[in-house]
């Protein structure tokens, strides 16, 4: 994934997630469609579906970013082949970071 700048992806193979403070992530399709909340909000007639853009305003940056590095990382070892990292979290960032993924269906 990367934030957003001057020249940040377009098309229909990413999807602008922003975050409570109004940072902007550009992030696959296929990572978002990891989230059962963002897969059901970019795949229906909700307005995200049209402009491919998610206002995340509950989210703060540093823990939607979290949460992305999640997405990417379960979609790599989704098959279970070989040994699996742990997915570190730290104690401080742990109770915001299970809301968020209560939210967003990880």
């Amino acid at each position: 994934f990367q934030m957003a700048s001057d020249d940040a992806p377009s098309g229909a193979d990413f999807v602008k997630l922003i975050s409570a403070e109004g940072l902007e992530f550009y992030v696959t399709r296929k990572v978002c469609l990891v989230s059962g909340t963002l897969r059901a909000m970019l795949t229906s007639q909700f307005s995200e579906a049209k402009s491919s853009e998610v206002n995340l305003s509950e989210i703060r940056a540093s823990v939607l970013e979290k949460a992305i590095r999640y997405c990417h990382y379960k979609l790599r070892y989704q098959d279970g082949q070989g040994k699996v990292p742990a997915f570190k979290i730290e104690p401080d960032e742990a109770l915001e970071l299970l809301m968020a993924s209560n939210y967003l269906d990880l």
